[in-house]
């Protein structure tokens, strides 16, 4: 291989590195010039050496998610990008009450990672279930493929929560809350980079994180523009995961579906015979500007519809609804009224106040 050749071999791994870390090579090149060549050796090369110039950096963090992440595995919670030591797992009978904790969202989560493995399992994919903490407490992988994910770690009761295995799919979705791909040598630990890790939070009732949903892959050509693809199903089926449960926690409730733009979580309320609400997933308490979990006090439906900061579609699903059952009942509303699950008095109302006629 020729001298330059070599230099630009040398550069491309550099920009890949740099890249991941935050930097930008073509600034530090413009910076130095022609002689910025020279300065190569003593940028990063390595995952290692990436994950080391990232956390150092003054900058990276706060321009970089992935960064910030990096920095919180390394000086929050003490972890070593190289460290090779035997992953947390626990044992049977911690997995069990895991599970059981979990309860519920088992039952309704099952056939969803079934779906997800119908459609990727067999392109390389592995299907898990975690819960709050990163704790496996469900997959789905093909036979061919257990070997390579249990090997990787992604066995029942292994921990890949933040604060154990530094920047990952899983952990980093826990922390922050929020959908997270972590491609290959996105990840923290060296030890981790062979794996592209896709996953979505699961909301409980109460608004409060419960679970974790991720795909998991063991192609060594998965590009971003395929991760994206699996991101949007996975994110799919996480909401699908927290309305289940959330219409299983209020079955004795009417659920209205909100008509908005953000599809990235599940907008239900649960309101009551009389009108009132009285539950609402993590989706719709802040866009409701509503406590983002926990119990929050019960207000009239008309009250939380009507503000002119939420989301005008609560109130035309609502009368969406209304309309759907007078035509259903041919305009009787004694019918419709049954077919509602409320007094017709309540009906009475809610069409005046939807401006509605008999």
């Amino acid at each position: 291989m020729s001298v330059q050749n070599a230099w630009l071999n040398k550069l491309g791994r550099v920009r890949l590195c740099l890249a991941v870390a935050g930097f930008d090579s073509c600034f530090f090149l413009r910076m130095n010039g022609v002689g910025g060549m020279q300065h190569l050796a003593t940028l990063p090369t390595t995952h290692v050496d990436a994950v080391m110039a990232s956390v150092q950096s003054k900058s990276a963090a706060a321009r970089s998610r992935l960064a910030a992440s990096w920095r919180r595995s390394m000086l929050a919670h003490g972890l070593d990008p190289s460290q090779k030591a035997p992953q947390d797992c626990l044992t049977g009978r911690d997995i069990a009450e895991r599970r059981d904790a979990l309860g519920r969202v088992m039952e309704i989560a099952a056939p969803k990672l079934d779906r997800l493995f119908e459609l990727l399992g067999s392109s390389g994919c592995g299907v898990v279930l975690t819960d709050d903490e990163g704790v496996i407490v469900d997959h789905r992988f093909s036979d061919a493929d257990q070997t390579v994910f249990e090997g990787w770690g992604l066995g029942l009761g292994a921990v890949w929560s933040e604060a154990a295995e530094g920047t990952n799919g899983i952990g980093t979705c826990i922390t922050e809350e929020r959908p997270v791909t972590i491609h290959r040598n996105e990840h923290f630990m060296a030890r981790n980079t062979a794996m592209s890790c896709i996953d979505a939070p699961i909301f409980g009732a109460d608004g409060q994180l419960i679970a974790a949903l991720d795909v998991s892959s063991a192609r060594a050509d998965q590009t971003q523009t395929i991760n994206g693809l699996i991101a949007e199903m996975v994110s799919q089926m996480a909401r699908m995961v927290e309305a289940d449960n959330f219409r299983a926690n209020f079955a004795g409730s009417r659920i209205v579906v909100a008509d908005h733009d953000d599809t990235s979580c599940a907008m239900l309320l649960a309101v009551d015979h009389d009108d009132v609400v009285i539950g609402a997933t993590r989706g719709a308490r802040k866009a409701y500007g509503l406590e983002t979990q926990g119990a929050f006090a019960a207000m009239p439906a008309s009250d939380l519809f009507g503000r002119g900061d939420g989301p005008v579609g609560f109130e035309k699903a609502e009368r969406a609804a209304v309309v759907r059952a007078l035509v259903r009942a041919n305009n009787n509303v004694s019918v419709a009224a049954r077919d509602l699950d409320v007094s017709r008095a309540t009906l009475y109302r809610r069409m005046k106040r939807l401006r509605l006629s008999e």
